[in-house]
């Protein structure tokens, strides 16, 4: 019997591969039993179907090693619910390494893991060849071994997500492509398909790499595009050995999984191809296709899987496969609300390892939709840490061709993408080139990480140790604590709001009690109605009912739709990131450099700390505020583009009296952490709230407005906290050695009881400093009568928590 399809519905899946169907039955298991999921073809046809299945738990970071530990679970799960066979063998997984610095990478993954109790075996080289006897081991140092790891059939997945969704109450039509998505003043109201109309509250997009096109109708930026992936199945091989593991050789950029006595190699190569490069569009009707082989592309891998695996050069070639898969600027997950339309949500941009994610990425979907907000760190994969032009073809289509090989490619600490590059300048770049900044690249700017001496080349040489730059950056912080340092603070996201009803917006918005006060500045973050924090920022009081709100680069577009979302219709909001260049002057001697080329009166007394004021400098009119996010006396410049290089040159030349130094965005993050700072994203997150974070002195719940998050946040207040924010350093301190970074675990004796959440090494106080979240009753005092430990590459090391900041500042003395 032929199914009507409904006129509407609560929610629409766009979508059958792997991914739109574990939203549809995440969705109905949690009660949304008016989900639709419609697929343009069959279930799979897109780039499900040709997947090479593997089911891993271990990712590059803990975010995703947790969401691939749920998919696995889910999957076995859903097995015996369904009484269908998702293909699932769990023959495990073995990843090797070929160099030092390789084993260093997996080692620490494998630490990370031990936080959701993902198993994993550290190998030596006799273990290897025990496990895959017919490997070539010989230049392989260890490995780690994942034994519930495995495989699992593409097809089989989908079809018991599929199964299990029915079940659940969600209706799957297939051969019913969506023409268009309906919009009415930025909010979904529907769709149209070839079969008609459907209403509906709520649109997810689960279109693979079609996503960024049918975005792009509707004005809603994507940031993904697929390239050729390939892989080889061989003829059967007899003598190779049944239910080996699965094997990762990220060195020689290659996978190779046995299957029913033949032997399936895969590769992640640097310098990828682009799929449908001619015209950059995906075809809409490229159901269950193949490109034509391009054996030269594929052929120097082929070679490397003859010398790990020496029996494959003896067996014929069954199948020489190469499809599209699609992938995104840094290889992580595209989810959330998208930030040009609202309730239009993404679930998609798996770079080639969707049957492992898509069970964990369905979960979380469904719970961000249901609920409105999500209560874990999910910022990493939230389509909104990316800005508009990250899917334009031009930056797109070259950066994917890196970031397929960057999934085998060496995950380094601090790396840099070396394709779509030099997308935004600062107007005096080339006065900071010639001076040795090394530059990185933030948002759609490129900024200095830090600064060469003596003439050194100011490029980084990755390690997992040790930092190149480290001399740079003693450098850059002791001048700054002792004489006076010039930051690049531009890439800051800069927003303005003004209207009759401006704070009050702001005032239901923020937890703090905003300063209606020409020039105050105010430290303040926003909640979702969980009470998690979702942003951390300043809000500055230019004139009366005109605000300008300053947070994070990384955030520009995720706090921006924060903000817009809660906003009276009368209010007027502008992004002022890009008219606005900012120059931070910190250190002990701002203030003299400032009133050598300033009439202002800088004194403590005329200028107090978090205020601000238009002032004169070269005869042009400027904001400038006193704020310091590196603990130090400080002034933060707010300059008209088109006088920023004037006014850079000036602070330059007369700086040279007070012995300034310029200063990278590594001594800032060094420095803010030895102030005691948090950052958004790594510090704090919507898995937080204030208490937890030690920032309840940033909540006013005298103030006369309900802001979001309010009530919840009263509950949390009087419950006892169940995890809160220490900082830590190590007992013997040596820069680099370890090299702390995040999402270690901290130990108390034996017991995990949290985990790191950023790590850097202060020169200024010759500490390896990590700050991070503890479960315990216990005080900090208590806590170091026990054995605390951080542990790095599964070796632990003694640390202490302290009590207060390494560097503390008085700033209203000074």
């Amino acid at each position: 019997m032929k199914k009507t399809l409904p006129s509407s519905t609560k929610v629409v899946v766009i979508g059958g591969g792997v991914a739109g169907c574990s939203v549809a039955y995440h969705l109905a298991k949690f009660g949304w039993k008016e989900t639709i999921l419609l697929e343009r073809d069959q279930l799979t046809s897109g780039t499900t179907w040709h997947a090479a299945g593997l089911v891993g738990q271990l990712g590059a970071t803990a975010t995703i090693t947790k969401l691939r530990k749920y998919s696995l679970n889910l999957y076995k799960e859903l097995e015996k619910k369904t009484e269908l066979s998702t293909g699932l063998k769990q023959n495990g997984a073995i990843t090797v390494a070929s160099s030092k610095e390789r084993l260093q990478e997996l080692l620490r993954q494998a630490t990370a893991a031990k936080l959701f109790n993902v198993n994993v075996e550290v190998l030596d080289k006799q273990k290897i060849k025990d496990l895959y006897p017919v490997i070539n081991d010989q230049d392989i140092l260890g490995g780690v071994h994942m034994p519930e790891d495995g495989q699992a059939d593409p097809v089989g997945v989908t079809n018991v997500l599929a199964k299990a969704a029915k079940m659940e109450g969600a209706q799957i039509f297939e051969k019913t492509p969506v023409t268009k998505i309906l919009v009415k003043s930025n909010k979904i109201v529907g769709v149209e398909t070839s079969k008609g109309k459907i209403e509906c509250e709520y649109v997810v997009l689960a279109t693979g790499m079609w996503s960024r096109q049918i975005g792009q109708e509707i004005g809603v930026s994507i940031p993904l595009y697929p390239n050729e992936h390939f892989y080889i199945i061989t003829e059967p091989m007899k003598d190779l050995p049944k239910n080996l593991p699965v094997l990762r050789d990220y060195n020689d950029c290659l996978y190779l999984k046995e299957d029913a006595g033949k032997m399936l190699v895969g590769i992640f190569e640097p310098g990828a191809k682009n799929a449908f490069k001619d015209k950059g569009i995906v075809p809409a009707d490229f159901s269950f296709a193949e490109f034509p082989d391009d054996f030269d592309h594929f052929e120097p891998y082929l070679e490397k899987s003859f010398h790990r695996l020496p029996m494959l050069e003896k067996v014929g070639i069954r199948k020489f496969f190469s499809g599209p898969e699609s992938f995104t600027p840094d290889t992580q997950y595209l989810l959330g609300e998208t930030a040009e339309v609202k309730n239009l949500f993404t679930c998609c941009g798996f770079n080639s390892i969707g049957i492992a994610s898509s069970g964990g990425a369905g979960r979380v979907t469904a719970e961000w939709i249901i609920n409105g907000y999500m209560n874990e760190d999910l910022f990493s994969l939230d389509i909104k840490r990316f800005q508009k032009f990250h899917s334009s073809k031009k930056f797109i289509m070259n950066r994917v061709t890196e970031t397929l090989g960057d999934l085998y490619a060496m995950h380094w600490p601090y790396k840099q993408h070396d394709t779509s590059r030099n997308q935004k300048l600062l107007p005096y770049h080339n006065e900071l080139k010639k001076i040795g900044a090394c530059f990185g690249q933030l948002g759609e700017y490129e900024r200095p990480m830090w600064y060469a001496l003596n003439g050194l080349e100011p490029e980084y040489e990755y390690s997992f140790n040790y930092q190149n730059w480290y001399p740079s950056v003693e450098y850059e912080c002791k001048n700054t604590i002792k004489n006076v340092g010039l930051f690049e603070l531009t890439p800051f996201s800069k927003y303005e709001v003004k209207g009759e009803n401006v704070y009050e917006d702001l005032q239901k918005l923020c937890t703090a009690n905003i300063k209606n006060e020409i020039g105050k500045c105010t430290y303040t973050h926003m909640l979702n109605k969980g009470a998690g924090i979702e942003t951390d920022l300043t809000v500055v009081c230019l004139e009366k009912n005109y605000f300008r709100i300053i947070s994070s680069a990384a955030v520009r577009t995720h706090d921006k739709n924060h903000i817009l979302k809660y906003l009276s219709g009368d209010t007027v909001f502008k992004d002022v990131t890009d008219e606005l260049i900012c120059l931070g002057i910190f250190g002990p001697k701002s203030r003299d450099l400032l009133s050598k080329i300033s009439e202002e009166n800088f004194s403590n007394q005329s200028f107090k700390f978090g205020t601000g004021r238009n002032i004169i400098i070269n005869s042009t009119n400027l904001w400038v505020q006193r704020l310091s996010y590196v603990g130090e006396l400080g002034y933060e410049l707010y300059i008209k583009k088109d006088n920023a290089r004037d006014i850079y040159n000036l602070i330059v030349n007369v700086g040279k009296d007070f012995e300034l130094s310029h200063c990278g965005a590594h001594t800032m993050d060094i420095m803010r952490m030895e102030s005691g700072f948090l950052h958004w994203g790594h510090d704090i997150s919507p898995e937080e709230n204030q208490y937890q974070a030690g920032l309840n002195f940033a909540i006013s719940f005298k103030k006369d407005f309900n802001f979001i998050g309010k009530e919840e946040l009263k509950k949390i207040k009087e419950k006892k906290l169940d995890k809160r924010f220490v900082m830590l350093v190590l007992k013997d301190s040596n820069p680099g050695n370890p090299l702390l970074l995040h999402e270690e675990p901290i130990y108390m004796d034996n017991n995990i009881v949290g985990k790191t959440t950023s790590g850097n090494y202060s020169f200024n106080f010759n500490k390896n400093l990590s700050f991070g979240y503890i479960r315990s009753d216990l005080s900090n005092e208590e806590l170091n009568k026990k054995n605390i430990f951080i542990e790095v590459e599964k070796k632990k090391y003694a640390a202490e928590i302290i009590s207060k900041p390494l560097k503390e500042t008085n700033f209203k003395n000074i």
